[in-house]
């Protein structure tokens, strides 16, 4: 246990300076915090009076976020609309040392926006009361689509990792996935994906991230058993020609199912009180591909993608983790 917790320990060191692009769906997470002051004239609804407004990093920009904070050398590609969101997320991720030149301001769609509303008085608690979602339903354009592509190609020359981070937006299109793909399987860049909704089209992927409900819903099927788990993401593994799957399932942690048929089981690191478990699979897709293109072996890349989910998840909001926050908790675990 000793040896392996040091080997983690190394494993954690090697992801300084990974050079991985991320390429996905955009996310501007909008809070606005307001007091509450009086019931409208108007009609019967609360007046809030607006005290702050900040911009946190979601979808794939949570999964740059995630991989610079903990020591990655990392590029961004996207779509941002020209509007605050776009702005926002922009420079969230400049200030955390992501280069954002393939991230996209086009004034054809909105920036991927999530609004939440959060209201409270002087003597209670804040909570949200509603939140607004903003995106284009649209394709992107034939010209949106070459120039992210070109743009991606041509950083691929220098690149030791991609993660492709699909919240079902459009962003990643088909010849797009499949390009990038194929010139990464060319060049031996490991690669993997999350994908909330549509799985099954990144065939050709190294590496594939799903929680144990989405990957219930790719396959159309309940997942009770744990045979059932095992067989859903071993023919995943096959159907995509992956080289391994990393499912994770809440309070039973994860399990990383390799192509040579074996399996995984790692528990949650740390049973201590989960506060938000918002953007712990962003940490999670950040740690392992940062992990693998360091030199880690999958397990250990795996292992330590566990570690830190269960440092983010005692985080409140979607939160990073930081490589000096990774290190400090395989060191406790290590003690411990």
């Amino acid at each position: 246990m000793v040896s392996e917790m040091n080997g983690l320990v190394s494993a954690a060191a090697s992801m300084r300076d990974v050079r991985v692009l991320i390429l996905g769906d955009m996310v501007a997470d909008i809070y606005l915090d307001g007091r509450i002051s009086r019931i409208s004239r108007e009609a019967p609804v609360l007046v809030l009076e607006e005290m702050d407004e900040r911009v946190v990093a979601g979808g794939a920009a949570n999964v740059a976020h995630n991989a610079a904070t903990l020591g990655g050398a990392v590029r961004a590609f996207g779509i941002l609309g020209e509007d605050a969101g776009g702005n926002g997320i922009a420079a969230v991720l400049k200030a955390a040392g992501v280069d954002v030149r393939g991230l996209i301001e086009t004034k054809e769609r909105p920036t991927i926006s999530k609004t939440r509303v959060i209201a409270g008085g002087r003597a209670t608690v804040s909570q949200q009361i509603v939140r607004i979602d903003k995106e284009s339903r649209e394709p992107l354009s034939a010209p949106l689509a070459a120039l992210l592509e070109e743009r991606l190609l041509e950083a691929l020359e220098e690149a030791e990792a991609v993660v492709l981070s699909d919240y079902g937006s459009g962003t990643l299109t088909q010849g797009i996935r499949d390009r990038l793909l194929a010139a990464c399987r060319e060049r031996g860049i490991p690669t993997i994906v999350d994908s909330r909704y549509d799985v099954r089209s990144f065939a050709g992927v190294d590496y594939v991230k799903q929680n144990d409900a989405e990957l219930a819903a790719a396959f159309e099927r309940r997942l009770d058993a744990e045979e059932d788990v095992a067989d859903a993401a071993r023919e995943l593994i096959q159907e995509l020609g992956a080289k391994g799957a990393l499912i994770t399932r809440g309070e039973k942690g994860m399990t990383l199912f390799l192509a040579d048929g074996t399996e995984h089981e790692i528990p949650v690191s740390d049973k201590s009180e989960v506060y938000d478990v918002s953007g712990a699979g962003d940490t999670c897709v950040a740690t392992f591909i940062l992990a693998l293109a360091g030199g880690a072996a999958p397990l250990a890349a795996a292992q330590l993608s566990n570690i830190a989910s269960g440092v983010a998840v005692r985080k409140f909001g979607t939160a990073t983790v930081s490589a000096e926050e990774l290190l400090k908790k395989v060191r406790e675990l290590s003690a411990g």
